[in-house]
């Protein structure tokens, strides 16, 4: 039976309601926005659903309230001047319009060149810089999954990366197959290690129990300032309202 989603405002929040084939309550708050979702087994008691909220009430006010604090980008207009981020440091884009193969190149330590054919649209001048950043963090996989596959034990059988609007990775355990978010090309490179590794020790452990966090505290044990460090930088421009 399918899951089924619903909206509720229970003492003064809205929360998506998720009903499906699953044994416990779990309780998100998305960013951008604060968003609240309760993923419920399908049997659950209306009952059972309000308190599960007016008990966390504190706690997600607390985390709308960082995210409502937290800084994001502007709207990109992808004109010369503009400033993006790469690995965690501002840059500034340079417009150079030219004939022949669109390129993308980094000039020196805060400039990113994007060579592109007079008239070139917003979005396609954002498509070529959404490959750069796709490539840049498929360069850095290179590096960085054999090691950590080694040391871990396990093997992915694939490593994708997409546009993710809640998560910034994903792990289909049975697959093996790991999704890591586009974004993470913009955050400092211990970040996107944090999700890979984070991401991999779900191969081993599903769930985000104790012995989850014992086998990250082993492997990576700046694990969580990591995160810490993922979760105060600038969001992305788009509205992720999920």
């Amino acid at each position: 039976m399918a899951s089924s989603l619903s909206s509720q405002t229970i003492a003064g929040i809205e929360v998506q309601i998720n009903r499906r084939a699953i044994k416990n309550i779990h309780l998100n708050v998305l960013p951008p926005n604060g968003q609240v979702r309760l993923s419920v087994p399908k049997r659950t008691s209306e009952q059972s659903v309000r308190l599960a909220i007016i008990n966390k009430l504190a706690w997600i006010k607390k985390q709308q309230a960082d995210f409502a604090a937290q800084p994001r980008q502007l709207s990109r207009e992808m004109v010369s001047g503009e400033s993006h981020y790469l690995w965690g440091r501002h840059h500034r884009l340079d417009i150079v319009e030219q004939t022949g193969k669109h390129l993308v190149n980094v000039k020196g330590a805060n400039k990113l060149e994007l060579r592109v054919s007079p008239n070139t649209t917003t979005d396609n001048r954002l498509k070529l810089l959404n490959q750069f950043y796709r490539k840049a963090i498929q360069d850095e996989l290179e590096k960085r999954l054999p090691y950590w596959q080694a040391k871990l034990g396990v093997e992915a059988h694939s490593v994708g990366i997409k546009r993710m609007k809640t998560k910034w990775g994903s792990c289909n355990i049975q697959a093996k197959r790991l999704w890591l978010n586009l974004e993470l090309a913009k955050k400092p490179h211990e970040c996107l290690e944090y999700i890979l590794v984070h991401e991999l020790v779900h191969l081993i452990e599903r769930h985000h129990n104790d012995r989850f966090r014992s086998l990250m505290d082993k492997h990576m044990q700046d694990w969580r300032e990591r995160r810490k460090l993922l979760n105060s930088l600038p969001l992305a421009y788009e509205d992720w309202r999920y």
